[in-house]
């Protein structure tokens, strides 16, 4: 491949901001909900620290998975514009 335009370059820095953007909404949310309760409620301490740790590996896992699938989806979709654009090509 051969070098990257301009647009391409801001296209990518901007769905990478966006990927991070919504993996950490994601994971905020995530670790919010299964944490929030060990916080706002009286609970043994077991269960207390069970929870913060599920909610910290999930919003983790949740926040990779967010991220490499975005992505991923947006290098798929860049794959498929044309290389020409312009041009009508049957393999583009």
């Amino acid at each position: 491949m051969g070098r990257r335009t301009q647009e391409q370059r801001d296209a990518m820095t901007i769905e990478i901001g966006y990927a991070l953007l919504s993996a950490t909404f994601a994971a905020g949310l995530v670790l919010g909900a299964v944490s929030g309760p060990a916080l706002l409620f009286d609970l043994p301490l077991t269960i207390e620290k069970g929870l913060i740790t599920s909610g910290v590996l999930l919003a983790t896992a949740l926040f990779a998975v967010r991220v490499v699938t975005v992505l991923v989806r947006f290098g798929r979709a860049a794959g498929t514009h044309p290389s020409h654009p312009g041009r009508t090509n049957p393999d583009s």
